[in-house]
């Protein structure tokens, strides 16, 4: 958990300084567009999340867990810190925006293997009737991440003048990151394999890849169409909404993190709640009700922020995304995992949930911003959200209620 919380603030926190970072890397006469810039090198990232997902995955389905999981954290902490130090357009022109662009694709690579990797270890590990609570973990560290990244840009943006923030103070949790990364290091080079893995390592076959898209095709291709509302739903309400809010509504910085920090908070507290509820009473209805929800909510949650553009309304869609993300974050990990076999988990699950990220997730923050400026419409946002959760519902239709860990699994 703490090697899945180092990278992925690592990863998230670039967001949250998108328009600090647009300004010093792709400087421009308008600001949106400085900011579509920054956010499409965002996206940039994601690109390499699906190759990261296919070299760590198969790493790990071979060579195991822990050895891929080691990996993902040393490529992170290189790419996270080059972030940091990375100087301005102004001081050395294209190279800024290049070695950017090269860091994210890094950084898109070690998030490609780190996520199947780290719910794969920890729902091998769990006991039987634990499973559900032990796959939240996962997501929690990953929320406790985000928390992590806007309680950094929250103090940041109240204790630095607009100047400093532009000009170097976008840059310290970038160089914070690569600090606390042999922490992370440590744990993970200490820590033994996974029962499950171990007690069949010598069945591991010799190309993971091949077989997760030849005997299990369909089973990556529901894990593909199940995480879309997931990913749509946590990079809109979150890393979108936090630009988005201070830019175009024009609301202050602090106002929009505080409430997207509440949000989060909620996000917290619901995701090991049903872990735990998805052991008694399955994962799917969780999974169903969320994506739901999103259908039902996300244009009025949108419509609310716009016509009232409040701390109030920032909360409000903030905590009603929280619970939404919540229940699909709560139950999806463990319920994945139950859909594929002990020999090609980590490779078909990292293909199918980190295809949808790129997709639906890595660019919907500079999709979101470009239908705002195309439509006029600050409602917009919702529509693609609408757009996620019909996909994931579809899915949902097709995949088993009750799925088993065994290696019985199959497409």
């Amino acid at each position: 958990m703490v090697g899945n919380w180092f990278e992925l603030f690592d990863f998230v926190v670039y967001g949250y300084f998108a328009a600090q970072i647009g300004q010093a890397m792709f400087p421009a006469a308008d600001p949106l567009t400085s900011i579509l810039a920054s956010f499409a090198t965002y996206g940039v990232g994601f690109i390499m999340r699906p190759v990261g997902a296919v070299v760590l995955g198969s790493y790990g389905d071979r060579r195991g867990r822990k050895a891929a999981l080691v990996l993902t954290m040393v490529l992170m902490a290189a790419a996270t810190g080059c972030t940091g130090l990375i100087p301005s357009y102004a001081t050395i022109g294209l190279g800024a925006p290049v070695l950017l662009v090269v860091c994210r694709l890094v950084q898109g690579f070690a998030t490609g293997g780190e996520w199947g990797g780290a719910t794969t270890f920890l729902v091998e590990y769990a006991p039987a009737h634990r499973r559900g609570f032990f796959g939240s973990l996962q997501q929690l560290s990953t929320s406790l991440a985000i928390v992590s990244a806007i309680a950094t840009a929250l103090l940041l943006n109240s204790v630095l003048t607009p100047e400093d923030l532009g000009a170097w103070g976008w840059r310290l949790p970038f160089l914070f990151g690569f600090l606390v990364a042999p922490v992370g290091f440590w744990l993970r080079a200490h820590v033994a394999e996974t029962p499950a893995y171990a007690a069949k390592a010598d069945e591991a076959p010799a190309a993971p890849f091949r077989e997760a898209v030849t005997r299990h095709r369909k089973v990556v291709l529901q894990v593909f169409g199940v995480t879309v509302i997931w990913t749509v739903g946590s990079y809109i309400f979150t890393t979108f909404v936090a630009t988005f809010a201070v830019q175009t509504l024009k609301i202050p910085a602090p106002v929009v993190l505080t409430g997207t920090l509440l949000g989060t908070l909620v996000n917290i507290c619901t995701i090991p709640l049903v872990g735990w509820l998805s052991d008694r009473l399955g994962r799917w209805p969780f999974l169903v009700a969320s994506a739901l929800g999103s259908l039902l909510f996300a244009v009025p949650l949108f419509a609310l922020l716009s016509a009232a553009p409040t701390v109030w309304s920032v909360m409000a869609l903030t905590a009603s995304a929280g619970i939404l993300t919540g229940l699909y974050s709560g139950a999806a990990p463990t319920y994945l995992c139950e859909l594929l076999p002990t020999r090609v988990r980590y490779t078909a699950m990292s293909i199918g949930f980190n295809g949808a990220v790129m997709v639906f997730g890595g660019f919907g923050p500079f999709i979101a911003t470009l239908l705002v400026r195309e439509t006029g419409l600050n409602i917009a946002p919702g529509f693609y959200v609408m757009a996620g959760a019909l996909i994931s519902l579809f899915a949902l239709a097709t995949v088993p209620r009750h799925p088993r860990l065994s290696d019985e699994a199959s497409a």
